[in-house]
C-alpha cells in the first residue's frame, strides 16, 4: 500500500470519527479490524489492499494526532480560511485539511509538497472542485505565512499564540512497527 493510499484510509477513519465522540484508539480498532476492512472493498478501490504494519503505524499516529490536536488544527484552519467559519467547512474540506496541516506541522518526514498535493487530489475527489481550491488556499496561505516567519526568525506559523510545532518521530514509530518492537 502507497503512503497515498494510508493517508487516503487515515482522512476516511477521521472523518468519520467527526460525527461523534468516539476514541480514536476504538476507532481506529473498529476500521481496521479484518471483518470489517473486508466489506469496505466492494464501497472504494482505496480498500482493496489491508495496509502492512508500517502503513498501519502511520495511519493510527496520524489519526491520533487528529484527534488530539482538533482545536489547534480548526483554529489554523480558520485563521487562514479568510472570512470562513470552520463550522461553515464540509466535513471533509475540513479533515483533508486537519489531516494535511497536522504532517505539516508534526510528521517529520511529509514533506510539506506531498502533504498540499495529496490534501488537494483527495479535496477534488471527495469535495470536488470548489474543496480543492478552497483546500489548496488555505494550506498555500498556511504555508506562506510559515515561510515568512522563518525567514524573519520566528515561530512555525501554525498559530501566533503557540510556539513551534513538535515533529513527531514518525520514522521511528514506522520503524518500530516494521520490528514488531514499540517506539
Amino acid at each position: 500500500m502507497t503512503r497515498a493510499n494510508a493517508r487516503e484510509l487515515a482522512v476516511l477513519v477521521a472523518a468519520s470519527m467527526t460525527v461523534g465522540d468516539e476514541d480514536a484508539g476504538a476507532v481506529l480498532d473498529r476500521f481496521f479490524a479484518p471483518e470489517h476492512y473486508e466489506t469496505l472493498a466492494a464501497e472504494d478501490p482505496v480498500f482493496a489492499e489491508y495496509p502492512g504494519k508500517k502503513q498501519l503505524a502511520y495511519i493510527r499516529s496520524l489519526v491520533e494526532q487528529i484527534a488530539a490536536r482538533r482545536e489547534e488544527l480548526d483554529r489554523c484552519i480558520g485563521q487562514y480560511s479568510h472570512g470562513w467559519k470552520t463550522e461553515r467547512l464540509s466535513r471533509t474540506a475540513g479533515t483533508i485539511l486537519r489531516c494535511a496541516l497536522c504532517e505539516m506541522r508534526y510528521f517529520d518526514d511529509v514533506p510539506d509538497a506531498a502533504a498540499v498535493n495529496e490534501a488537494v487530489e483527495l479535496a477534488r475527489k471527495y469535495d470536488g472542485e470548489d474543496g480543492r481550491r478552497f483546500v489548496n488556499g488555505v494550506l498555500g496561505g498556511y504555508l506562506r505565512a510559515r515561510s515568512a516567519r522563518k525567514t524573519e526568525g520566528g515561530p512555525d506559523a501554525g498559530n501566533a499564540s503557540e510556539g513551534p510545532a513538535e515533529v513527531l518521530p514518525a520514522a521511528e514509530a514506522e520503524a518500530a512497527a516494521d520490528t514488531g518492537t514499540e517506539a
